[in-house]
């Protein structure tokens, strides 16, 4: 299967999730959180964490979406008119293009109905801005191609690396410099091209796996 890129949010985030955004609206109060998640596993503990810290809330829906093509998603209303909150936190999720993330949203009611519309436009706006605030990545198909080469090569080779800013992974020094560079599938021809015309064709290479690396979005 091809890999495809996709975007997350980071797992560097506070143990409960990002710090809930707050978002008032005619005296309701959502504070909406967010995190990484691979699988429904992961986010059960963290919804349970997040009904005790809230147990006076009267309803805390939530979302979930996982895989590279964000075609595994789960959501729930929990107790809220039916697809008033669970589906709006969803689709703000999708609409952000984010996926391997799940966002709950904690309701305290302020004593004035919103109706269904003032509902989906409300949990959509704080979903929208737990995954505003997170930090996300974009998990990107590298391969991962092998360069050897002599000493007196690896000075020029490391500037046309940091030239061309490539991720690296740890080199191997013994007899001879072996460098683990994290090159898009497409492009390994042309920087072993680029390489042996700089090396004057005295580099080796070896293409090792292709995975997922975590390129920071601004």
């Amino acid at each position: 299967m091809t890999m495809e890129p996709y975007t997350t949010i980071t797992g560097e985030i506070p143990e409960g999730g990002v710090s809930p955004v707050s978002y008032e609206i005619q005296r309701s109060r959502f504070l909406a959180y967010a995190i990484h998640a691979e699988d429904e596993e992961e986010v059960r503990p963290w919804l349970q964490t997040i009904k005790k810290t809230h147990y006076e809330a009267r309803h805390i829906p939530y979302a979930m979406v996982f895989g590279e093509r964000a075609d595994r998603q789960r959501s729930s209303d929990d107790g809220e008119p039916g697809g008033t909150a669970g589906s709006p936190i969803l689709e703000a999720v999708k609409a952000r293009g984010v996926t391997n993330a799940a966002v709950a949203v904690v309701r305290y009611f302020g004593g004035i109905k919103l109706g269904a519309g003032g509902l989906i436009r409300a949990y959509a706006h704080a979903a929208g801005l737990g995954i505003d605030a997170a930090a996300k990545v974009r998990m990107t198909p590298l391969h991962t191609m092998y360069v050897q080469i002599d000493y007196d090569l690896l000075a020029a080779v490391e500037r046309c690396v940091r030239d061309a800013a490539l991720q690296t992974e740890e080199a191997d020094y013994v007899d001879k410099v072996t460098l683990a560079l994290l090159i898009p599938t497409g492009d390994i021809e042309l920087y072993q091209r680029a390489l042996t015309d700089l090396t004057a064709g005295r580099a080796r290479y070896r293409l090792g796996e292709q995975k997922y690396v975590a390129v920071p979005l601004a």
